[in-house]
């Protein structure tokens, strides 16, 4: 595995979990695996992953990065139960495009403007809709910032 020099870890996004295990298994001593998919990252750091390139990440930080740090020192009991709480965010960030559904979220929590460059376009109102539930769900924003209204609450 990695058999470049230079190279010290792979991103892995594919969602086949055998081809994951695979990796896991046959990589050398010091190369890292990191899952590149919110969803499968507290099974792959139990399966011996070491961490995560993360899109969740850029709206809860902290809770994601705790999820990670509870999971990579063997705390499963609270990792799974952050990574639950996190989870309907996880699958909502790719009801379309990223980085779409991130921007609005984090419009929704005044942390920058609503805007995407063309090719992409802003969040539609149903994804807008199921982005503000989970959010203030999640705590980030209140009910009249997921209606546009600015004033973060996170």
């Amino acid at each position: 595995m990695a058999e470049l020099p230079g190279i010290v870890a792979v991103k892995e996004a594919s969602g086949d979990f055998p081809q994951i295990m695979e990796i896991l298994r046959c990589r050398k001593e010091g190369f890292r695996v990191l899952s590149g998919d919110d969803t499968l990252t507290l099974p792959m750091i139990a399966a011996g992953g070491d961490g995560a390139v993360s899109v969740v990440s850029n709206e809860v930080p902290a809770l994601y990065g705790e999820m990670v740090d509870r999971a990579l020192e063997g705390d499963f009991e609270r990792a799974r139960a952050l990574h639950y709480r996190l989870l309907p965010l996880m699958r909502a960030n790719f009801l379309e495009s990223n980085p779409i559904p991130v921007k609005a979220v984090l419009a929704m929590m005044g942390l920058l403007a609503d805007t995407c460059r063309l090719p992409l376009t802003e969040a539609s109102p149903q994804t807008r809709d199921a982005l503000g539930r989970i959010a203030s769900e999640l705590g980030l924003i209140t009910k009249k910032d997921a209606n546009g209204e600015k004033g973060a609450n996170a």
